[in-house]
């Protein structure tokens, strides 16, 4: 069975396996677009990028850079009420530049370790806490406190409900498909809105994650203090990804899934009941990826860590 991952867009679902993604849109028209492209992973050419917690890392770049991508055209499509339509199949001409990609994914990860890594670190120093320990674990509650009322507060936002919708229909699409199940809406709108390899579940884990390795460094000088917060973010998502990594292999371990619990609670916030309109969406571009996978098949391809 090919391993999928996804991520919600505008008005639409985008779907990879380990060589192709495609991203399928909900037209204003009410017609269903959708756009693929090949992935070359490192992963599937260097044994390096393989190795543990190093692959997480690599994992968690392709997954920012094809979601950015993803975006910037379910937003070209939505924005072709008076524009020109581009061909199924193809990808719009309106397509963000690799410049405009790069300069907003920087914006988007600088913005993060702003709110989520120095912030709560800076706070903490301000608190004036002197002990190594409870320093760490300050932060560490300050941290995850940061990102729930973030995610709540985001959560309240009428215009972010249906990318939450399509967030869901994501997940149940996956998780039918996992279950050997018809990919039909009907069929896929049992199936839960929750999904162990999900993003939200891993950042939760990268905030608690980073509790335990900060503290090898106990409280250092406050220019150590901010550099340890983003130079050690990689090793920490690389931890963190192994950790979810393990548990979607492990969803039947009740013990494991129980220590996990708190991440896939977070979910919550992120997703909605999808409508089946949605699920139809999120199927095609399923189905999309698992066509083009079927017709790539690849040896190495195997070896592409994927996160859902």
């Amino acid at each position: 069975m090919t391993t999928v991952g996804g991520q919600a867009v505008l008005e639409g679902v985008m779907m990879r396996g380990p060589s192709n993604w495609a991203v399928a849109v909900r037209k204003p028209d009410g017609d269903i677009a959708h756009v693929h492209k090949p992935i070359r992973s490192p992963m599937a050419r260097h044994r390096i990028f393989r190795l543990p917690v190093l692959r997480g890392v690599i994992a968690l770049g392709e997954s920012l850079g094809i979601g950015f991508r993803a975006l910037a055209i379910s937003a070209n499509y939505q924005a072709q009420a008076e524009g020109k339509e581009g061909e199924e199949g193809e990808e719009v001409s309106s397509e963000l530049t690799r410049g405009q990609l790069i300069f907003a994914f920087a914006i988007a990860i600088g913005f993060a370790i702003l709110l989520f890594k120095v912030s709560p670190a800076l706070l903490t120093n301000w608190i004036g806490i002197k002990r190594t320990g409870w320093f760490v674990i300050v932060e560490g509650l300050i941290r995850v406190t940061i990102f729930v009322l973030y995610l709540t507060a985001i959560s309240l936002f009428p215009d972010l409900r249906r990318v939450f919708q399509y967030h869901a229909a994501e997940h149940k699409a996956i998780n039918a498909y996992e279950a050997g199940e018809e990919l039909e809406p009907e069929t896929v709108q049992r199936y839960s809105l929750i999904h162990p390899r999900c993003g939200t579940a891993f950042l939760l884990w990268v905030m608690v994650i980073a509790i335990f390795v900060f503290a090898f460094f106990g409280r250092p000088a406050l220019y150590w203090l901010i550099a340890t917060r983003i130079l050690l973010l990689p090793v920490i998502a690389g931890l963190a990804y192994e950790l979810i990594r393990f548990a979607g292999k492990h969803t039947g371990n009740r013990v494991l899934m129980t220590l996990l619990a708190p991440g896939l609670w977070l979910q919550r916030l992120t997703t909605r009941e999808p409508t089946l309109d949605q699920l139809e969406v999120s199927i095609r571009a399923l189905r999309e990826v698992l066509a083009l996978e079927g017709r790539d098949a690849r040896a190495d391809a195997t070896r592409v860590e994927i996160m859902a």
